[in-house]
């Protein structure tokens, strides 16, 4: 390789199967339990993968959106999801592979979609974890928000980005 880096891809991406829905709905889980404990108690981190415990809801939802899956070596390590062509609803990334640019593949790919499916914008509702992330990629805090999940309340961000035409071609 020219490349002087001795990192792996980050990750190849491919649509959703309704077959990958036990896989992701492990993702999210493990991605919630270990990597939101700075920002959520367990009661939090309960209530919020309570929220992806029924499976076949989970795979309506990722079917009802434009999913993405990213793979590494055969295996299924994140996904991103949006939604009316406008809001990421569900973006998680396995947490062995947290940190190494996966998130950033995922979301580079859904902000080209939308942006050629006529999107001039999009909007996430942050976690407080993934907050830092969206905000390095030019998303913009547009409200503090306080969502009930089961008997307890978690905090996250609608951020939002003005797509351009640079990544796109456009």
């Amino acid at each position: 390789m020219s490349d002087s880096s001795t990192r792996p891809p980050a990750a190849s991406l491919r649509p959703f199967l309704p077959s990958d829905t036990p896989a992701l709905a492990a993702i999210l889980s493990a991605a919630i339990f270990e990597l939101t404990s700075e920002d959520y108690d367990p009661d939090q981190q309960e209530g919020w993968a309570a929220v992806v415990a029924d499976e076949e809801t989970l795979g309506k939802r990722l079917a009802g959106a434009l999913t993405l899956v990213a793979e590494r070596d055969g295996e299924v390590v994140g996904f991103i999801a949006l939604a009316d062509n406008k809001h990421i609803d569900l973006l998680y990334v396995h947490p062995e592979v947290a940190g190494e640019g996966v998130a950033a593949v995922l979301c580079d790919a859904i902000e080209r979609l939308a942006l050629a499916r006529g999107a001039t914008s999009l909007t996430c509702d942050a976690s407080d974890t993934a907050l830092g992330f969206f905000q390095k990629r030019g998303y913009v805090a547009r409200q503090r928000n306080s969502v009930l999940r089961g008997a307890v309340w978690l905090g996250d961000t609608t951020v939002e980005k003005k797509l351009t035409g640079g990544a796109a071609g456009g």
